[in-house]
């Protein structure tokens, strides 16, 4: 009778080691919710890099006088945006 209650009671815990694991999950949460805002601020700052490259493109496209002009605005436009998607992926990785 001794052996099922031993097998069917449960060992105390350690509240110290409780404590503890509450602390590292709550840093957890912590460092997903800031990497969650870093994350959507880079994809912000990426979007509004593109807007920027469409914007500027549009207006040198408008205003070229030649074709040659007109393939630079493009060129212009696409160096932009590469240059906004490897900001926001720096941003990301925190580099």
């Amino acid at each position: 009778m001794d052996e099922t209650r031993a097998a069917t009671s449960t060992p105390p815990q350690d509240d110290g080691a409780r404590a503890f694991s509450g602390r590292k999950q709550e840093a957890s949460v912590m460092d997903r919710v800031k990497k969650g805002c870093t994350s959507f601020y880079a994809s912000s700052q990426e979007t509004l890099g593109y807007v920027k490259a469409f914007f500027v493109g549009w207006g040198k496209k408008i205003t070229a006088k030649s074709e040659k002009e007109a393939a630079e605005a493009d060129l212009k436009t696409a160096k932009m945006q590469v240059q906004a998607t490897e900001a926001a992926e720096n941003l990301k990785n925190g580099t």
